[in-house]
């Protein structure tokens, strides 16, 4: 929602200072105009990636229209879910896990923390690496060398969109220009019309570099920069879950492993001791 307030904000501030300024809304309708600035920038996107930064892209973009994922709820079930695990293998050892790990659809544990288990890649994350711990055949500096390309990787993939959207956004304000010249070109064609039609051909063509400069700088960009904030969003649960596992690996009890995961958090999103406490509390009883 926000990005759409963001946008009428954006389209009731310039053009309702132009109509405020005594302009007539009605000579920024140039659809041939548009026409040139679209198509050229959504054939240049095309030329500059490949399928997958075209599919990820448009994956991506939806996911800008809705809000973030990664709240304190999120975080407390993924410390809660953490803190059950990591508890378990404290009691039973780390073998207990492994019905767990490899359906864990099916386990007493994930079931239990629905917003967690609605990420795939995270359960996908926690499952791989409890995986590797119960096989013992890794140290704990090993799984965080593992660890850390992997999110890396996960990093890479996610920038693959937001530099395609950037470079879009760069060109678009260069293919107003190119509108604009084509509307110059076709106005110096048109020299023995009368003066009024003239400044109308004129004032269209004009309307090219006002176009692509207002779709790159009030949509298409800010547009960019809403992706990446959502991509390091995704990218903090990762580092979550990484310092927590290496915590439990290092010796340290789960309430301890936890609170090492907890202080990755950002602040804003990151529960209380005491929240997370009685959170944990509450979904024993049940």
């Amino acid at each position: 929602m926000l990005v759409v307030l963001g946008l009428l904000i954006v389209i009731g501030a310039v053009f309702g200072g132009f109509v405020l300024e005594d302009g007539h809304l009605a000579a920024l309708f140039q659809p041939y105009e548009l026409l040139m600035i679209f198509g050229g920038a959504m054939g240049a996107f095309v030329i500059a990636n490949d399928r997958k930064a075209i599919r990820l892209t448009l994956q991506s973009l939806p996911t800008l229209f809705h809000g973030s994922r990664y709240t304190r709820e999120l975080y407390m079930e993924l410390m809660a879910l953490l803190f059950d695990l990591l508890s378990k293998v404290r009691k039973e050892g780390l073998m207990s896990l492994e019905g767990d790990v490899e359906r864990p659809a099916e386990s007493p544990i994930f079931t239990k923390y629905p917003l967690v288990m609605a990420d795939h890649h995270v359960v996908e994350f926690i499952t791989d690496y409890l995986r590797l711990m119960v096989s013992g055949s890794m140290d704990s500096f090993q799984l965080e060398n593992l660890m850390d390309n992997e999110i890396e990787t996960h990093h890479e993939d996610g920038e693959i969109p937001i530099h395609a959207i950037s470079k879009l956004a760069d060109g678009m304000p260069a293919f107003g220009i190119v509108a604009a010249v084509m509307g110059v070109v076709h106005t110096m064609g048109s020299v023995g019309l009368p003066p009024s039609e003239l400044g109308n051909l004129i004032a269209a063509a004009l309307v090219g570099t006002f176009l692509g400069i207002l779709l790159s700088y009030g949509l298409v960009a800010p547009l960019s920069s809403l992706l990446q904030r959502k991509h390091q969003e995704a990218a903090k649960v990762f580092q979550c879950v990484k310092v927590t596992l290496l915590a439990s690996m290092n010796g340290y009890a789960p309430s301890i492993a936890v609170e090492f995961g907890r202080k990755v958090i950002s602040a804003t999103e990151r529960p209380s001791f005491a929240e997370l406490e009685e959170h944990v509390r509450q979904i024993k009883a049940r």
